[in-house]
C-alpha cells in the first residue's frame, strides 16, 4: 500500500536548507580546505605503543624540542596508543625524509623513559601526494560528467540536470563537513566519496525512472501531484536499502581507524544522498517546468500509414 506524504510541500524549505548547507561547506572549503592525509600532502606516519598512558601534549613537546615542525600527534585508538604525522621537513632531501620515520621513533625512544614500541611506519612523497590530489580531483569530475551523460541518455536532459546538482549537492556537503569538523582527508575517504556518488546516483535514477513513467501513465495531475505520487511509491524501497545499508557501515566504524573515514565518508554519504533523491533532484525538475511533453513515447516513423494499412 502506497503513502501518501506531500512531500513536495516542503520543498522550498529543504531547498533553503539545502543552500544554506552548501555555501556553509563551500565557504569552510575555501577557508579551511581540508584536514589533507599524508596520502595527498605527503610526509611520515608512525604509530607507536606506551606501556602505560601517553600524553600527546608532552609528546608533542618533546618532538619540538627534537627540532622537528608540522606534526601532529593524537591518540590512535586506546590511549596507550599514539600517531604522529610528520610533514616533510625543511632542509631534508628526498632520502632523508624518506627515513624520517625511523628518527621519529628513535627520537621518542630516547626522550622517554619508557619502552616505546613501533607499530607502523610508512612514508609518502610530496610528488606522489601532489599527483594523487590532482587525480582525485579529475576522478570526481569525470564521474560527474559520465552521470549527466548516461542519465541524459537514459531520460532526458532535465532529469540530467537534477542528478548532477544532487550529486554536486551531496558530495560538497559531505566535503563540507569533513573541512567544518577536521577529520583527516585520505584514500579511503576520497573512494567513500566516490561510492557515495555511486549510491545517490543508482537511488535517484529509481526515483526518476518511476517519475518518467507517471508522467507518461498518469494525464490528469500536475508535475507536483506526479512527483509526490513517484516519491511516495519508492520510499519504501528508499529506506530499506537506506537502512540496510547504514547497518553495515555502522559496524565498519568497530574496524579501526585505517577505515574509520572511510566508513562516516560513506554515512554521511548515505544519509545526505537519501534526502537528495527526494527533494533536490525533483525540485529541479519542478525549477525547469517538467512537463508530460518532455517524456512523451516519440511515435516511430510510419506509423500512421501502418494504421492506415491496418484499418
Amino acid at each position: 500500500m502506497d503513502m501518501n506524504i506531500n512531500f513536495m510541500a516542503y520543498r522550498k524549505i529543504a531547498g533553503a536548507i539545502s543552500i544554506l548547507l552548501v555555501v556553509a561547506s563551500l565557504v569552510s572549503l575555501a577557508i579551511n580546505q581540508v584536514e589533507w592525509g599524508l596520502d595527498f600532502t605527503g610526509g611520515s606516519l608512525v604509530e607507536v605503543e606506551y606501556e602505560s598512558s601517553a600524553n600527546p601534549v608532552t609528546i608533542r613537546d618533546q618532538l619540538t624540542q627534537a627540532g622537528y615542525k608540522g606534526h601532529v600527534v593524537q591518540y590512535f585508538g586506546s590511549d596507550k596508543d599514539i600517531l604522529v604525522r610528520m610533514p616533510p621537513q625543511a632542509g631534508m632531501d628526498d632520502k632523508a625524509n624518506a627515513k624520517l620515520g625511523d628518527q621519529v621513533i628513535a627520537s621518542l625512544r630516547e626522550l622517554s623513559d619508557e619502552p616505546v614500541e613501533l607499530r607502523r611506519s610508512e612514508f609518502v612523497g610530496p610528488a606522489v601526494g601532489q599527483e594523487l590530489t590532482n587525480q582525485g580531483g579529475i576522478g570526481l569530475l569525470t564521474a560527474l560528467g559520465v552521470v549527466l551523460l548516461y542519465v541524459a541518455f537514459r531520460f532526458q536532459l532535465k532529469f540530467a540536470i537534477g542528478a548532477v546538482v544532487a550529486l554536486f549537492h551531496d558530495v560538497v556537503i559531505t566535503l563540507g563537513i569533513f573541512s567544518i569538523a577536521r577529520w583527516d582527508f585520505d584514500l579511503t575517504v576520497l573512494a567513500a566519496l566516490l561510492a557515495v556518488i555511486g549510491y545517490s546516483l543508482n537511488d535517484t535514477i529509481v526515483v526518476s525512472d518511476r517519475i518518467r513513467e507517471n508522467f507518461r501513465k498518469i494525464r490528469r495531475s500536475t508535475p507536483i501531484e506526479i512527483i509526490n505520487t513517484s516519491l511516495n511509491q519508492t520510499l519504501g524501497r528508499t529506506l530499506v536499502t537506506s537502512l540496510t545499508t547504514l547497518l553495515v557501515l555502522v559496524t565498519l566504524l568497530l574496524g579501526g581507524e585505517l577505515i574509520s573515514g572511510f566508513a562516516i565518508g560513506l554515512i554521511i554519504g548515505v544519509v545526505i544522498g537519501t534526502y537528495s533523491s527526494i527533494y533536490i533532484a525533483s525540485n529541479v525538475l519542478l525549477l525547469m517546468n517538467v512537463t508530460q511533453e518532455d517524456l512523451a513515447v516519440p511515435e516511430k516513423e510510419g506509423a500512421d500509414q501502418e494504421d492506415i494499412l491496418g484499418s
